[in-house]
């Protein structure tokens, strides 16, 4: 016997649903994942050796799948679930239909929106680390390295300031959009990471020249235009507050864009694509920890 259409309705709407807030999450999840699929996939293919295209690509590839399935097999409970001890979560699967229709922790939408959004930033947080160790590591290596490094590093960060039980979050640490859960954690692990793998063969090392620079731009420009999702849907609410953090977001990366051309102009006498690239991601980067939480000039004042 077919349920009536109203009660179906009930179901797939509740009452503490917005629909808005909904929509709004699930559109900066998907402007989040276009960071990573092609954004970033394209950016590395084209900013490494031609020998190292495919490889480089295939990695960020690899990563954002395999993150998927341990973010709903085991990682987002350990981020976001129960507590374990006060710095992680307890692992579980988060496929189970009734805790998917289920009011996620914070927001007005269901905990299958909040899964698929923060999946988003932990899928981009491999793929940045990917970034450190493009013509180092092998491959089989990295398809080890990537469930480990998520289970065993990002879901303590991620549960310490963003879950409202974490020890950090309690001490009013905060966190708006990754600053430390994903920008810091990745660099350092980047950092680490290339370490322990070593240097590239001197010969790669003297000359390193992207080979599609095209390919670049259109990888950096789809990573720009992604982070109106990344800082956008970190109020979890169609907010004056997203406006905000979107605004602070674009402003800043066209600071700083400008002005590392500035820069490259004064100290080697020429502007540089590269060098506007890295300016770019640099102010992304920089406003992320703070994006919704600053105005870019004091409030006018009447004296």
């Amino acid at each position: 016997m077919d349920l009536p259409s109203n009660l179906l309705y009930d179901e797939a709407s509740p009452e503490w649903m917005n629909k808005a807030d909904n929509a709004w999450q699930l559109t900066a999840a998907t402007l989040v994942g276009l960071q990573s699929i092609p954004g970033l996939v394209i950016l590395y293919g084209g900013m490494v050796k031609k020998k190292w295209a495919v490889n480089s690509a295939f990695m960020a590839l690899y990563a954002f799948a395999a993150v998927l399935v341990c973010w709903v097999g085991w990682g987002y409970r350990m981020a976001f679930g129960d507590k374990l001890v006060f710095f992680w979560g307890k692992p579980d699967v988060s496929l189970d239909q009734k805790f998917l229709l289920e009011q996620a922790f914070i927001g007005y939408f269901p905990n299958s929106t909040m899964v698929l959004f923060q999946f988003m930033f932990a899928g981009l947080t491999l793929i940045l680390i990917a970034g450190a160790l493009l013509g180092r590591m092998n491959f089989r290596a990295w398809m080890l390295f990537v469930p480990l490094w998520l289970t065993l590093s990002y879901t303590i960060g991620a549960y310490s300031i963003w879950c409202p039980d974490g020890w950090l979050a309690k001490l009013g640490v905060i966190d708006y959009a990754g600053g430390y859960v994903i920008h810091l954690s990745s660099g350092v692990a980047g950092f680490t990471a290339a370490y322990w793998v070593g240097p590239r063969a001197d010969k790669d090392r003297q000359r390193f020249p992207p080979n599609n620079i095209l390919l670049m731009l259109a990888g950096a420009g789809l990573l720009w235009m992604g982070w109106t999702g990344f800082n956008g849907g970190a109020p979890y609410v169609a907010s004056t507050d997203t406006s905000l953090a979107a605004l602070n977001t674009h402003v800043c990366a066209a600071t700083s864009l400008l002005t590392w051309l500035i820069l490259d102009m004064l100290i080697f006498g020429k502007p540089s694509v590269i060098g506007a690239i890295q300016g770019m991601i640099t102010g992304l980067v920089c406003i992320t920890p703070g994006a919704g939480t600053l105005t870019i000039m004091p409030s006018s004042q009447k004296f």
